[in-house]
């Protein structure tokens, strides 16, 4: 993977909002037609994530149906890296990963720019999507 490509997706704690900005093209679940949206992405532990505040996402849907979709890096570097996203269903993981959302964008000088305060863990956990991102070319080498 091109450096610049990996240094646009190490995101941390200290990025900015348009740092995290992407877009991503998913296939509509009930249209088969493809759908272009803007996103933020997080970074946990290593693995990229799609998530968004509490409700129903349209774009979690086509990925549940259609998990194959095209990530696209907008800023720093312009790329479209194909990609596929996994429901993450487990409690445990999913509580992992929405606590380092929460804490991330809770910071007390915030970089990214969201209002505070973030919704409580247990509204996260009942109401947010939660998509794990793998990058298969890369899986491949």
């Amino acid at each position: 993977m091109d450096s610049r490509i990996e240094e646009a997706l190490a995101i941390t704690p200290a990025s900015r909002a348009r740092q995290r900005t992407i877009d991503i093209t998913t296939v509509g679940a009930r249209t088969g037609r493809p759908r272009r949206i803007e996103v933020w992405f997080y970074r946990v532990d290593g693995r990229i994530y799609l998530s968004s505040s509490p409700a129903r996402r349209s774009w979690y849907a086509n990925l549940v149906a259609n998990p194959a979709f095209t990530f696209h890096l907008k800023n720093g570097v312009r790329a479209d890296l194909p990609a596929v996203g996994t429901p993450v269903l487990d409690r445990g993981q999913r509580e992992a990963v929405f606590s380092a959302i929460i804490a991330d964008l809770n910071q007390p000088w915030n970089p990214a720019g969201i209002r505070q305060p973030v919704e409580p863990l247990g509204e996260w956990m009942a109401g947010s999507p939660l998509i794990s991102v793998e990058f298969p070319e890369e899986d491949a080498r």
